[in-house]
């Protein structure tokens, strides 16, 4: 006779859960390790845990743990170990969802952008490539996560398989192969898929679960449908939402989600609140979305109207969803916390320029290749890239198309601008007048977010076709990639303050007392990235709606900060240090 499992672990049975033995109802909450500074892992957990939540949930971003295919990091931001003990020993489950492909809102879905270098692989399916990159990146996954499975004494009490896969195709084979992969190396807690269209997505011999943000009636009635036995759970209760830059930011009533709740703890079903804590996009991290028409990158902001805010508000949202879920607990037991602390408001000026152009050979290396090539062949994922040819011409009264542009590019002709280039846009050319031969053409291209989600994930960044005036494609380039880590920002050279046009990077001191919660206002600054003390805090833009970024505690330090500020177009007069967030008007 086998021994049984240990009691702490996870079961199914007909209508329900077992935990320990005894009949258990998962109230969870999302909160993305990657989108929170680790040393505020703990704090918002500690958020969560006063919500009365009894389980949290984390995707784990392959591309963020692997930058390279030879390169693994498990350290600081990516020590998802710290993080699932830190839950432990607060008391809370975990329930990890390891991908390969995550969605999220993040990069690439979460995967690396390496496998764009070669175009033969194909995403997501039994293709030979694709499955050899994913096993070499499980081999070295699972390892880390094993002695925290439930099994083995630790936290983590379910897995996720993939993540809607019957949103995207119909491979059963290629879940099969994940499947049958987390159980070699090991995992032997609760295995299960999540799907908002379960054709296509569900494996047999696998908990089903559905995800949606509103009539949970309808949504679990079809999954009782496709599942007539086992656990009702919502793996991801879309209470909330994530914006995109250019529109307004979206909010829904907590009367209203707190009563969809609700209604799915009273019927029994599990659910899993998405967002518990959203976070932020730092650094070039953010994905994007696309439909038939347009391509939308997703805001710095992931707060998506989550009850623990971005920067650790407890929300109305909060208080209407911690009534709810103390009526199925009982007495939580634990006091809310108070507010985070915050920097007192002030105003500060830069002291210091340099142009990006005239730091090219500080920041890069350049390489050269009879065409353009997108960032993922010269070994790039994010940031920018810049492309430079001499044009012979003369061109008069022509036109300059870019072919294959994602996403963003500034043009230049003998340093002046020339214009400006977006992909799915009416700005796709631009006129061009060189009626003598000879001139210098630099294109400054932003990888403004890989897209995360559906049929359009093949999304190389930079140039993948060529560059056209009238009908004569242009050769021999010279190409930077620029990644624009805080490492590379220490060798700039910076002048006097100017109000220069064109892409230049500016310095600016704050001064404060001790370490607090700030957000930083840029008005009348264009679009750009921030850093702080060297840590990427995000992109802004004036597209709104995101008016504000955040920037935690744990960056600042007593006295003298540092921050740079890399302008696309053209600075503003000033930078606001305040004491609240301003997410944009709502619709």
């Amino acid at each position: 006779m086998t021994n049984p499992r240990p009691a702490t672990e996870l079961t199914a049975i007909d209508r329900g859960f077992l935990r320990d033995g005894h009949p258990h109802q998962i109230i969870s909450a999302a909160i993305h390790y990657f989108r929170v500074h680790p040393e505020l892992w703990e704090d918002r957990l500690r958020r969560l845990r006063a919500m009365g939540v009894n389980t949290v949930e984390t995707y784990i971003a392959w591309n963020l743990h692997q930058p390279t295919p030879d390169r693994t990091d498990f350290s600081g931001p990516a020590d998802i170990t710290c993080f699932v003990r830190t839950a432990a020993r607060l008391g809370l489950d975990v329930i990890l969802r390891p991908g390969p492909y995550i969605c999220a809102e993040w990069e690439f879905g979460g995967l690396p952008a390496w496998l764009l270098a070669d175009p033969a692989l194909r995403l997501r399916c039994t293709e030979e490539r694709y499955l050899a990159a994913v096993d070499a990146w499980f081999d070295e996954l699972i390892p880390v996560l094993r002695p925290h499975l439930a099994s083995q004494g630790g936290p983590v009490v379910a897995m996720q398989i993939e993540n809607e896969y019957g949103s995207y195709g119909t491979d059963t084979a290629y879940l099969d192969h994940l499947r049958g992969g987390l159980i070699r190396r090991g995992v032997d807690c609760f295995l299960f898929t999540a799907d908002g269209v379960l054709r296509g997505g569900v494996l047999p011999g696998t908990l089903a679960t559905a995800t949606f943000g509103s009539h949970p009636k309808e949504a679990l009635t079809t999954l009782r449908r496709h599942q007539p036995d086992g656990p009702l759970m919502c793996s991801a209760y879309w209470h909330g939402r994530f914006d995109h830059w250019g529109e307004q930011r979206h909010v829904r009533d907590p009367h209203e989600a707190a009563a969809e709740l609700d209604w799915m703890l009273a019927h029994g079903a599990s659910v899993n609140l998405y967002m518990g804590h959203g976070g932020t996009n730092f650094g070039w991290w953010n994905g994007a979305n696309r439909d038939e028409s347009a391509y939308r990158p997703t805001t710095t902001s992931y707060d998506c109207d989550a009850p623990v805010g971005e920067a650790g508000e407890l929300t109305a949202k909060f208080h209407a969803f911690r009534e709810v879920i103390e009526r199925y607990r009982g007495p939580i037991g634990h006091d809310v916390p108070a507010p985070p602390d915050r920097l007192a408001p002030q105003t500060v000026r830069t002291n210091g320029t340099v142009g990006l152009l005239d730091s090219l050979d500080t920041l890069s290396i350049a390489v050269h290749r009879l065409s353009p090539e997108p960032m993922e062949a010269l070994g790039q994922s994010l940031g920018l890239i810049h492309y430079r040819t001499r044009l012979g011409g003369p061109f008069p009264d022509a036109t300059l198309r870019v072919h294959g542009l994602a996403d963003r590019a500034q043009v230049f002709l003998d340093g002046e601008p020339l214009g400006l280039l977006e992909r799915d846009s009416p700005l796709d050319a631009l006129p061009i007048d060189l009626p003598e031969a000879g001139a210098r053409l630099d294109l400054l291209v932003e990888n403004m977010g890989r897209i995360n989600y559906g049929p359009w994930m093949d999304d190389r960044k930079g140039i993948s076709g060529g560059v056209r005036i009238d009908g004569q494609y242009q050769f021999d380039w010279e190409i930077r990639p620029l990644p624009l880590t805080g490492t590379d920002l220490t060798a700039l050279r910076f002048g006097a303050a100017q109000a220069v046009e064109g892409p230049a990077f500016h310095r600016a001191e704050v001064e404060i007392p001790a370490p607090a919660d700030g957000f930083l206002a840029l008005p009348g600054w264009t679009k750009g990235q921030v850093w702080l003390n060297g840590f990427a805090l995000g992109r802004y833009w004036d597209r709104g709606p995101q008016r504000t970024l955040y920037a935690p505690a744990p960056v600042w330090r007593a006295g003298r900060n540092e921050l740079v500020i890399l302008e696309l177009h053209r600075p503003g007069e000033r930078v606001e240090i305040l004491d609240a967030a301003d997410l944009g008007p709502t619709g």
